[in-house]
């Protein structure tokens, strides 16, 4: 079975969601911003990034993925 390379790309995209999503490099900042922490609001904004990501992986990767839309 031969992938195609849109399922590469999503592959990386995963793998740099997973990797930014604990903000190392802001540890024992703190900076705050309308209140908040900046960390709280690089968790906000990755929360976000990511379910419009998953959003977009499900219109096309997952139905390719499951064999969805497929007759035996």
């Amino acid at each position: 079975m031969t992938r195609p390379k849109t399922d590469y790309l999503w592959v990386g995209v995963f793998a740099v969601l997973v990797t930014f999503a604990v903000p190392w490099f802001l540890w024992r900042d703190a900076t705050t911003w309308v209140g908040l922490p900046v960390w709280l609001w690089w968790h906000v904004g990755w929360m976000a990034l990511a379910s419009g990501a998953f959003y977009l992986f499900t219109r096309g990767a997952w139905d390719r993925g499951m064999d969805v839309g497929r007759e035996a």
